[in-house]
């Protein structure tokens, strides 16, 4: 990333962290009200004070681990019965209406069952967890899955392949990008029902704790915890986004082409750049 990007960003940053601190040191009302809104120093001033507890990171190291925990059981998942349900009629006449019956249930819709089903509270907020990332990435590899073209997997046929050495070989690696698609959006919609099942039923981790302090009037600690669950969610997208790269590198890129010029001279170069890449 250039220098330029790199300092556009920055200062996006900043000057969205200077427009909280004047709404709020100002105390503006105009319909919205940030009269009771910390102010960014006072957020900080608070968060530096966290960083010192011991309190903070159990929080921080419960939620990752629930995270971490219900997300790999739903990729492994997500994608081993996204992969049947595109290859296997049978899989898909078998599993295919129950799941889109279930599809649209919010997960986090699913904490009453996740209580009756489950004899602890961890088990229940993995569940939930894992409930939320399986059906984008189910969906998403079912999707990549089917949009293979023929031509590849007839070829390694044609060499003696058997199914599952076609599987191995040509349908993930070919369906990696869109799985990795369905990675990304199921990380984030697992971190938004894992918070918010730790406010419902937790007893430790950065949603139960931001809840307690919503409860007891601490607005600084509650814009603690918004930051915080905004930091894990951007690194551990960002990792997700970076393994993805690593491993689909052996597809070609589309070239940035640096400068002003993105009209249509530029798109022609990106182009040219693309052909002669894969060329």
């Amino acid at each position: 990333m250039s220098a330029v990007r790199v300092a556009r960003r920055t200062g996006a940053v900043l000057g969205a962290l200077a427009v909280w601190q004047l709404l709020a040191q100002f105390r503006v009302t105009v319909w919205l009200r940030f009269s009771q809104f910390p102010t960014v120093v006072e957020t900080a001033r608070e968060f530096g004070r966290r960083l010192g507890g011991a309190a903070y990171w159990q929080d921080l190291g419960q939620s990752l681990t629930r995270i971490v925990t219900g997300f790999a059981l739903a990729a492994l998942v997500g994608v081993a019965v996204g992969t049947a349900l595109a290859r296997s009629p049978l899989v898909a006449d078998l599993l295919g209406p129950l799941l889109e019956i279930l599809r649209p249930i919010p997960a986090i819709a699913l904490v009453p069952v996740a209580i009756l089903l489950f004899p602890g509270t961890e088990q229940g907020i993995v569940f939930i967890t894992f409930a939320a990332a399986f059906f984008p990435v189910l969906v998403a590899t079912r999707h990549a899955v089917r949009a293979l073209t023929p031509v590849w997997e007839e070829a390694v046929r044609t060499m003696g392949a058997g199914r599952w050495r076609v599987v191995w070989s040509v349908v993930l690696p070919g369906a990696l990008p869109g799985i990795f698609g369905g990675l990304s959006v199921g990380l984030g919609v697992s971190w938004i029902c894992v918070i918010s099942a730790e406010m419902i039923s937790g007893e430790y981790g950065v949603g139960y704790r931001t809840w307690q302090d919503y409860t007891v009037v601490d607005y600084p600690g509650v814009f603690v915890g918004m930051a915080t669950i905004g930091l894990l969610g951007w690194v551990t997208s960002t990792a997700v986004e970076v393994l993805g790269r690593r491993v689909t590198r052996w597809l070609p890129r589309t070239a940035q082409v640096p400068g002003p010029d993105r009209g249509v001279r530029g798109r022609r170069r990106t182009a040219v750049a693309t052909i002669g890449e894969t060329s």
